[in-house]
């Protein structure tokens, strides 16, 4: 037996030549590794910088760094830094339990997903991210971006609960790693909301945000040639006003969905009144009898009419 394999004692750790602890710059002198990541944050600071390590290479390079790429992926990777990184979620997800949805009234359930829009001045896709109300088809929310993240989820979560509430509102989706993020998570649960998604492969339980889509691509997409993300901006605009306030729906009745908002707004609040005026005379009836004049004659007025409903307002 060779000595080399007699006296072999295994290290811990990984194999190979441990990773370098400094760098070095063009004139020579050597920076420790820690300053070479605050550089990097530094970049990355910037309020519209989102550059991958390659991008982040050239920079530090521009600063004299003589450093590769592989390094710099290296440092931050290590530090949580790299775009595009993985998004690792924890607890489990709450799959529909059926792939039709009821509702009532609106803000009863919403949906949402996310769409490619191909920009021909710019040869690139960009991300359209839609909120629908699945009871009046109402768009909610609506952005265009470069990319789309969990930080954007979440504001555009928080301008619709500003603006109508998401307290005890179902929210559809599938399972894309802006959605499934534990801070997109986290904020759907401190605001009351009941997230829940569509099982793999399963675009039929999101119906509804998928035929919205297929609307956009009929009337907007197939119809229009970008020339800049702007122009697509301003006519991605244009069409949420429209079919909000004028496109006709077929599911509706052949209305618009602002009207079937409208429609919903009246009936609930002619059920809020009714509602008043029986449990008044529930009260009254109740106070009768506390003063000696129940003699069966004058049952409940909630119950002799059978309203019993749970509703709110949009």
């Amino acid at each position: 037996m060779a000595h080399s394999s007699f006296y072999y004692k295994p290290k811990q750790g990984r194999r190979g030549i441990s990773a370098s602890t400094h760098t070095q710059k063009i004139d020579g002198t050597v920076i420790n590794n820690k300053e070479v990541v605050k550089d990097i944050e530094a970049i990355l600071k910037n309020e519209f910088c989102c550059y991958g390590y390659h991008n982040v290479t050239a920079e530090l390079r521009d600063q004299e760094y003589v450093i590769n790429p592989k390094k710099v992926y290296r440092l931050m990777n290590e530090n949580n830094l790299l775009l595009g990184k993985v998004i690792r979620t924890s607890g489990k997800r709450q799959f529909v339990q059926h792939r039709k949805i009821t509702t009532i009234h609106p803000m009863d359930c919403i949906c949402l997903d996310i769409k490619y829009v191909w920009i021909d001045g710019e040869r690139r896709n960009y991300y359209l991210l839609t909120i629908l109300d699945v009871n009046t088809r109402f768009v909610l929310d609506q952005i265009l971006q470069r990319s789309i993240r969990k930080v954007d989820v979440i504001n555009a979560f928080k301008r619709v609960n500003n603006e109508h509430g998401i307290k005890g509102v179902v929210v559809r989706n599938d399972n894309g790693s802006q959605f499934i993020a534990n801070d997109v998570k986290q904020y759907l649960k401190t605001a009351e909301a009941k997230q829940e998604f569509t099982h793999i492969a399963t675009p039929e339980e999101n119906a509804y945000i998928e035929a919205f889509h297929s609307i956009v691509q009929r009337e907007v997409v197939d119809r229009f040639e970008f020339s800049s993300y702007y122009e697509a901006k301003i006519t991605f605009k244009k069409h949420k006003q429209w079919y909000n306030y004028s496109r006709k729906h077929a599911n509706l009745g052949r209305i618009t969905p602002a009207q079937k908002w409208n429609q919903s707004k009246i009936t609930n609040l002619a059920l809020l009144s009714e509602a008043k005026a029986s449990s008044a005379g529930e009260q009254l009836a109740r106070n009768n009898s506390t003063n000696g004049n129940d003699n069966g004659e004058n049952p409940s007025p909630l119950k002799s009419q059978g309203l019993s409903f749970l509703f709110k307002m949009p």
